[in-house]
């Protein structure tokens, strides 16, 4: 998509639906900037900030070139509560990124703000160098999205869905109809390409989202959690396009609760909590020696007991 093709106040998003509102353009909500906003006030309550793990700070974007993704100073509030608590990360491009919290870490809002589905309070979002904020057509071009919970025009076919993402991304109609014919076969959707997406299964509906969000061949990818409610088989297929399209030079950025997933497949990692960073870098360096699982435990902390459960036991009756 060019800025010929669509006026800049309104982009469509990759994976469209009825109820995703377009960001606003620069002319209509000025970027979010020391003028215009401000972290929460003194006396807010906000949630600690605990010094990173030494050695563990984002890596700083590469020589070569722009980093895919640089979050600066990133806040969000939703009425007294703070989602995201001046996030700074940096993705270096051709990575493969892990995104791990508990819930409510504030990894879907990051994610959200970072992709212009969520506008910040405060911050700078870059996406390959480019301001997204400033210019959220150009940025937004070169984003491939899947959010969670995502909602999908489901009155189309999958076939019809991913032509009319394509389509959307002013692509021509023959590359779009050759690009989705490979990504129904890719994540063996073909048998049901003329099936109502209302009416496919959960992964069913991952998997058609994730073909929306590729078609156009972005540079990142930025996926929250993809792997949810998808069959083990679909799973490798996914990841096996995932590892290509990084060995390709494309960046992925991924938002998983499976450790062991974030641990075999990435090559970057970043542990969130409390709208704060705990550490990022490479996964050697974030686990420190252990298991990521392991170290996530020991960043992040909360863990319980089954104390107080006896009751549970069968032995007990």
């Amino acid at each position: 998509m060019t800025s010929s093709d669509h006026e800049p106040a309104t982009p469509p998003p990759p994976a469209p639906g009825p109820d995703t509102a377009p960001a606003a353009g620069p002319e209509t909500a000025p970027v979010p900037g020391p003028e215009t906003a401000a972290p929460p006030a003194p006396g807010t309550a906000l949630p600690p900030a605990p010094d990173p793990a030494p050695g563990l700070e984002a890596a700083p974007a590469s020589s070569a070139g722009p980093a895919a993704l640089e979050l600066r100073g990133l806040w969000k509030k939703f009425g007294a509560k703070v989602a995201v608590a001046g996030i700074d990360l940096t993705v270096p491009a051709g990575s493969f990124y892990g995104l791990v919290g508990p819930n409510g870490a504030g990894k879907t809002t990051s994610l959200s703000m970072a992709t212009g589905l969520l506008r910040p309070d405060f911050g700078e979002v870059r996406v390959l160098g480019h301001d997204l904020w400033a210019d959220p057509v150009r940025g937004k071009s070169l984003l491939g999205i899947l959010p969670d919970g995502v909602r999908l025009f489901d009155r189309l076919t999958g076939e019809q869905l991913v032509m009319y993402a394509g389509l959307l991304h002013g692509l021509e109609r023959e590359t779009v109809a050759a690009r989705t014919a490979d990504l129904l076969a890719a994540l063996d959707l073909t048998g049901d390409a003329r099936t109502l997406v209302v009416e496919y299964s959960a992964g069913m509906t991952k998997k058609i989202a994730l073909a929306c969000a590729i078609v156009h061949a972005p540079r990142v990818l930025v996926l929250d959690e993809p792997f949810e409610a998808v069959d083990p088989v679909s799973a490798a297929n996914i990841r096996e396009i995932l590892t290509s399209y990084v060995a390709s030079g494309g960046t992925v950025i991924v938002s998983s609760h499976v450790m062991d997933l974030v641990q075999r497949m990435c090559d970057h990692v970043a542990v969130i909590a409390n709208g704060h960073v705990l550490a990022a870098g490479t996964v050697d360096e974030v686990r420190a020696g252990a298991s990521l699982e392991d170290r996530f435990v020991q960043l992040v902390g909360g863990r319980s007991t089954g104390e107080g459960l006896e009751w549970l036991h069968t032995s007990s009756r």
